[in-house]
């Protein structure tokens, strides 16, 4: 098929191309270019977990946390925190970080290693414990352990995994060594093709916005990332739509005829369907927030506001939450609530599959 896609043609490509089938847990983490972005937020449940029910067969909130000690995945930083595939993970690390350790506290980094290695399996409370740290000013002003600190910064350079958490709380363990990507600029295209597959089709401020983001997922090439996103260009599919210029895999082609089902989904903020907020405002016409940690009283949408998806269109959003064992909803629309009677059994069908993914139904 020839010729440039329409807006149209973009967005049923958009959404076709991210809310596939549901598959298992690990295929979907796959398909989803191999990172899943976490956030500890629970409204009404966590992202990671309101990303995956949409993509995973019988998904139910927790799956992923829950499993996790036997999933081939790991907590780690891409260009958010999250889970990633073995295969992304390995082209990220060694890494080095942007802030450099004087010899003090290299030293005391040390010593939290060794206390990890002798531990075996180390929770951050028997690290301090061990060790008596103490507290420090963290990076958004509060105070925090200093083995935590450490603990974390020891994880985004590699040197420890995270084997599961307890009550929400990393432990650790000792990483295996890296070995270095042989080819650097080679990992740095495969980690731009992860973000493509992922958040595609692009626009260009939002493909150059996610190479630049790549400086999280591998700073010890930081120089490389001007000429990772030219190649990028230039591989990809292209294609000036209303004056934008967008980017999408060479190998899809948006005017295939993308077949949307009259669903209603209610997404989670980062969904990659509409986490880039710029490509939302040209795909559907009006701008959304994330406003969890905007002041209540500026808000606009609300503390957890979720996107709501009917066929191809965002026309609104839900704020949910469960009280006394019982899903309640508030919804609000960009502009009128579609009065269709699809629409009515397709949202009354989404907020039941929503109850028995929180497991309500059983309750």
């Amino acid at each position: 098929m020839s010729g440039t896609p329409t807006l149209d043609d973009l967005r049923r490509h958009a959404v076709a191309r991210s809310l596939f089938a549901p598959t298992t847990l690990i295929r979907a983490a796959e398909q989803l270019g191999g990172f899943v972005q976490a956030d500890p937020l629970r409204a009404p449940a966590r992202a990671q977990d309101l990303t995956l029910r949409h993509r995973v067969k019988g998904y139910t909130a927790g799956d992923l946390e829950r499993r996790y000690p036997r999933l081939p995945l790991q907590e780690d930083f891409f260009i958010n925190y999250g889970f990633v595939t073995p295969e992304l993970r390995a082209l990220m690390h060694p890494r080095s970080a942007h802030r450099v350790w004087d010899k003090a506290r290299l030293k005391l980094a040390q010593a939290v290693l060794a206390e990890v290695e002798r531990l075996g399996e180390a929770h951050p409370a028997e690290v301090d414990a061990a060790l008596g740290h103490g507290a420090v000013k963290n990076w958004f002003g509060g105070n925090s352990r200093l083995s935590t600190e450490l603990l974390d910064g020891l994880h985004y350079r590699g040197h420890l995994d995270v084997v599961r958490r307890d009550s929400g709380t990393r432990v650790y363990r000792l990483a295996a060594p890296w070995t270095p990507p042989p080819d650097p600029q080679a990992a740095m295209d495969a980690m731009a093709d992860a973000l493509v597959q992922k958040y595609a089709p692009l626009p260009a401020a939002g493909l150059t916005q996610l190479i630049a983001m790549l400086f999280h997922a591998a700073h010890q090439w930081a120089d490389l990332r001007k000429p990772t996103l030219a190649r990028a260009k230039a591989r990809l599919a292209h294609a000036k739509v209303e004056g934008v210029d967008w980017y999408w895999p060479a190998d899809e082609d948006p005017r295939r005829g993308w077949r949307i089902p009259a669903k209603v989904r209610l997404l989670a903020p980062f969904d990659p369907v509409v986490w880039d907020r710029r490509r939302f405002e040209l795909l559907w016409g009006w701008a959304y927030r994330f406003e969890a940690y905007t002041p209540a009283a500026k808000r606009v949408r609300g503390h957890y506001a979720l996107p709501l998806l009917w066929r191809d269109q965002v026309i609104g959003w839900g704020n949910l939450k469960v009280v006394g064992g019982q899903l309640q909803h508030e919804l609000g629309f960009v502009n009128k609530r579609p009065r269709e009677r699809e629409f009515a059994e397709a949202l009354d069908a989404e907020l039941a599959a929503l109850r028995g993914f929180l497991g309500l139904d059983a309750a």
